[in-house]
């Protein structure tokens, strides 16, 4: 624990005293109430943003207001609660009489009560069979009890992989938190009944790959049962799975099953725009949610963001979604978190993705499902459809025509990870990117560098581009780790040799041997990689790239130098 957490902790008792109180029955009913149903909500004082950030580094914090923050704790998590001394107020469990369970399928497909697990995944299935050319079911894994964590793919030639932008909802990692459960599997329905009377929907379905993962925690929202009773934000092992992933300042997060076929999924199929869906407030959270720097798009990011909340705002009830900035945040500004899936998809697998709270109610009530579709449905078309945006490319060799996997980089702009790679198998590409006039660099094996200049992008329109690149006489194959620049200060690329092609784990060791980084990244043949170095103070340091599949590791040595 820091020294800093320690003072925080210490005053904290002081400034929370004035409207909480504690004795030894709390922390009695506490612990009961963890043992009994998994876990158990707290309320403490705002006690700043910056401890704030470290306790959120420490236990799972679920909201943060003006004067309040609430805390959830697990059978992990509340011993070292109660150990801190905290002034808390124990939150009162929802009602469970409002989890209105559907007594069969067809009630259930009426979107105005939960279906039982069983019934969940018949749904899924019955999509699939009544609309076998547009609809398939995928499994993502299983839970630790064994329940398939599933999604659904729409597509128009579904069993096809065709060369279209991937999108991706996913709803209720925090397995109490239910309203996106609900609302992803009426999308679904939705987009299947509606292909062939919808044009708008004809379009997204023709010209995308639409993925749907309605519940991605079932261990958290069902437990070992088939019917929603207690239902916990952790899974069945205690863990968070929204601050699982690995990031660059965690990188050695446990990781659950559950993130473990998550991260495998979202590798394979490479999603350019995704949204994850919460409960707990009501409002549209966008990268980064651990630095506070700006990613490189934040402007798209905002209009993105500010679109689904404003459509919102026209089909909805005054006062809904308008949390924080009229119902739009960035992620750090409201409270860090470490380890969550929108920064990890967004920075290791370069997509786009957002956190999207639904509801105030972390389980929203059964009598709410179907206001709840009503406010969001526009939103969640619209937000599919940034993905027929932005700049759509194709890279291939001038001569043969051959599809060409290449690195595409805005100068200037490009932070972060945010650059992005055109498809190894197809040389496509999909570049989103806020409204104005941008250069292009593509970098390719074997290839001449080749920058394209003034690329148009307007807001809601497509930007077509064909880039022809041409091969280079220097073919020669590196031996060793190349780093450029060298000295650094903030960002450097390594070449790395052809036996470093695919999966490798990046470590950076100070002069002392202690490991300091350690990530994997994908990685292709003569493409260098990015490694920003912003974080790490002035010395020297030695980088090691290993091979995930042989196991063979290349070294190098390198200077950051801050100016």
């Amino acid at each position: 624990m820091t020294k800093r957490l320690i003072l925080i902790l210490l005053f904290l008792p002081i400034l929370a005293s004035r409207s909480f109180s504690q004795d030894s029955s709390d922390d009695i009913a506490l612990r009961k109430m963890v043992t009994e149903y998994g876990q158990a909500k707290v309320e403490i004082l705002f006690p700043g943003t910056i401890a704030v950030n470290e306790l959120s580094g420490i236990v799972s914090v679920s909201s943060v207001r003006e004067k309040s923050i609430e805390i959830v704790l697990s059978p992990l998590t509340v011993e070292w609660f109660i150990q801190q001394k905290y002034r808390y107020k124990i939150l009162k469990r929802p009602d469970s009489k409002s989890i209105v369970m559907a007594a069969n399928i067809k009630q259930a497909m009426e979107w105005e009560s939960y279906p039982t697990y069983t019934q969940y995944d018949s749904i899924l299935q019955s999509f699939a069979a009544l609309y076998p050319s547009l609809c398939r079911v995928d499994t993502i894994g299983t839970s630790i009890y064994g329940k398939l964590v599933l999604a659904v793919k729409i597509s128009d030639n579904v069993n096809v992989d065709e060369d279209e932008p991937a999108v991706f909802y996913s709803s209720t990692i925090h397995g109490d938190e239910t309203g996106g459960f609900i609302l992803m599997l009426h999308l679904a329905d939705y987009l299947l009944k509606s292909y062939n009377t919808s044009g708008r929907v004809k379009n997204m379905v023709d010209n995308l790959e639409i993925w749907i993962n309605p519940l991605a925690n079932p261990d958290g929202t069902y437990g070992t049962g088939n019917t929603i009773y207690s239902p916990v934000r952790e899974n069945a092992n205690g863990y968070d799975l929204n601050r699982n992933f690995p990031d660059p300042e965690t990188p050695n997060t446990v990781k659950q099953k559950e993130t473990l076929d998550m991260m495998k999924f979202m590798r394979k199929h490479r999603f350019v725009l995704s949204a994850n869906f919460h409960a707990g407030s009501e409002v549209v959270n966008y990268p980064w949610d651990r630095w506070s720097r700006l990613h490189a798009d934040d402007e798209w990011f905002y209009n993105i963001s500010r679109k689904y909340a404003d459509t919102v705002h026209l089909n909805a009830v005054a006062g809904y979604m308008t949390f924080k900035n009229d119902g739009v945040t960035n992620g750090y500004e409201w409270y860090k978190i470490n380890g969550g899936r929108q920064d990890f998809m967004t920075y290791e697998l370069q997509g786009r993705e957002v956190t999207i709270e639904l509801d105030n109610n972390y389980i929203t009530p059964a009598a709410n499902l179907p206001a709840l579709w009503l406010y969001n449905w526009h939103s969640l078309l619209g937000y599919l459809e940034n993905g027929l945006y932005g700049i759509h490319g194709m890279v291939s060799d001038a001569i043969t025509g051959e599809p060409v996997p290449a690195r595409i980089f805005i100068n200037g702009h490009d932070k972060d990870s945010s650059q992005i790679y055109s498809d190894t198998l197809s040389g496509s590409f999909l570049r989103l990117i806020a409204s104005g006039t941008w250069d292009l660099i593509f970098t390719a094996a074997g290839y001449i560098n080749k920058k394209v200049e003034n690329v148009v992008v307007v807001n809601g329109q497509k930007t077509d581009l064909d880039v022809k690149m041409e091969k280079s006489a220097d073919t020669v194959k590196t031996s060793v780790l190349i780093i450029s620049p060298n000295p650094v200060s903030e960002m450097m690329t390594v070449k790395l040799p052809e036996r470093q092609t695919g999966r490798v784990n990046v470590a950076i060791y100070n002069s002392l041997g202690m490991k300091i980084v350690d990530y994997y990244e994908d990685t292709i043949e003569d493409i260098p990689i990015v490694i920003y170095v912003r974080n790490l103070a002035s010395g020297a340091y030695s980088l090691v790239i290993t091979n995930k599949e042989t196991g063979v590791s290349d070294k190098g040595r390198f200077v950051i130098i801050r100016r």
